[in-house]
């Protein structure tokens, strides 16, 4: 009986990298054709037009709520129970109105919380809460 015949497997000793550089090249070649070219060939003499001018920058309106507790719209004191209607008058007199909170870090946070509900209830939109960067 013959036994189990010895297998004639031989490692390759050298690696085959030209598909990964055929691979590499056909990379190359689609990245080249689909950029679009940096520089414009043509020498064009484009019309001039008039100036239009800048629209102004929107108007901030800032409350500020202090530690103690007072509110300020504008820097102006306004009593928390007259801050919603002061904020419908300004929504009407501007009706892209911008509203900036600047809270003192000490204030209570139902004093912030309740601006915040005058704010949304006079329907202003744009409102923003004013932080300072960290010191590192």
């Amino acid at each position: 009986m013959k036994k189990c015949s010895q297998a004639s497997y031989e490692a390759v000793s050298d690696l085959n990298i030209v598909p990964l550089l055929n691979l590499a090249f056909v990379l190359l070649v689609i990245f080249i054709v689909t950029t679009t070219p940096l520089i414009n060939d043509l020498d064009v003499n484009l019309p001039s037009a008039s100036k239009r001018q800048k629209d102004p920058p929107p108007k901030a309106n800032f409350i500020t709520v202090e530690s103690g507790g007072a509110i300020y719209l504008n820097n102006q004191a306004v009593p928390l129970a007259e801050l919603q209607p002061a904020l419908v008058g300004l929504r009407l007199a501007d009706p892209d109105i911008n509203v900036i909170v600047r809270g003192d870090g000490l204030a209570r946070y139902g004093q912030i919380r309740a601006v915040l509900d005058a704010c949304q209830q006079a329907n202003v939109v744009k409102v923003e809460l004013a932080t300072e960067p960290r010191t590192k």
